[in-house]
């Protein structure tokens, strides 16, 4: 579904069914240099299960128009916008990495538009380093390469892969390249930057009053669950679940990450 902010275009996957606004919605919020396909198996199970689903392609990424916005604060807005085009008054905010900072930003901004919270993969300073800032700006092939193989526990194919032999890794690597080939204006570099600016986060975690959910890669090199304790502390309701992946948690243990989700969606009803 293609919605229509200020002239540009806002893309949505609804999970291969129509949206409806009446139904239970649940919001799917990416990362840094990925589109709405890395919750490809999640999207599509909310969306045949009961709920209107929209997992975005935030601006400059997939098929929502340019340029990437450069602040969380500012994707938490756009988030906004797509939620009032499409007349959804209240969602279950689900969020990857980048994605988790913006639904907590968006869950900060406006609570009452807000059912839930499931932040994957998150922490909260989500500080990047000077070198991989730089590579990215300089150099972001070597950045994907970097990134991708610390994102996954392992190179081996897993057990959970959606097909034999496809490989997990090689997955990401083609996302993250098509997203370079799409947006070859330092989106990387942007969404990083983004990331590493953020500075919100305590406040806005400390504010937090709907249901939420935490799910954590035991193996997570980029957001290690010992970096979630002060998010972990500041929402002290929150649950936390982890799984035996890297920070690619969706793609590495999909079953294990949609099983959280749909139990966590069914304890709100």
């Amino acid at each position: 579904m293609i919605l229509e902010l200020q002239g540009k275009a806002a893309y949505c996957y609804t999970g291969g069914k129509a949206f409806d606004p009446q139904l239970p919605t649940v919001v799917f919020i990416h990362g840094a240099q990925n589109d709405h396909s890395v919750w490809a198996l999640q999207s599509r199970w909310f969306a045949h299960h009961g709920h209107g689903v929209l997992a975005v392609d935030l601006p400059g990424h997939g098929r929502s128009a340019g340029p990437a916005l450069a602040s969380v604060e500012a994707m938490a807005d756009w988030l906004l916008a797509v939620l009032d085009q499409a007349g959804v008054t209240r969602a279950l905010l689900v969020g990857h990495s980048m994605g988790s900072l913006i639904a907590l930003e968006t869950a900060h901004r406006a609570p009452e538009r807000v059912r839930a919270l499931a932040l994957l993969g998150t922490t909260y300073p989500m500080k990047v380093s000077d070198a991989l800032l730089a590579t990215s700006r300089d150099d972001e092939a070597a950045a994907i390469d970097m990134v991708n193989i610390w994102s996954h526990s392992t190179m081996a194919h897993k057990l959970a892969s959606p097909v034999p032999g496809f490989s997990v890794m090689g997955g990401a690597q083609r996302l993250m390249a098509r997203m370079s080939a799409i947006n070859p204006d330092h989106l990387f570099h942007t969404d990083f930057s983004a990331c590493n600016a953020y500075a919100n986060g305590e406040a806005a975690a400390a504010s937090v009053r709907p249901p939420t959910l935490f799910i954590f890669g035991r193996q997570d090199m980029m957001t290690p669950p010992r970096s979630t304790k002060l998010l972990t502390a500041a929402i002290a309701h929150g649950k936390v679940v982890q799984v035996d992946a890297g920070h690619s948690l969706m793609s590495e243990q999909p079953d294990a990450v949609l099983g959280a989700l749909a139990g966590f969606a069914a304890s709100l009803d």
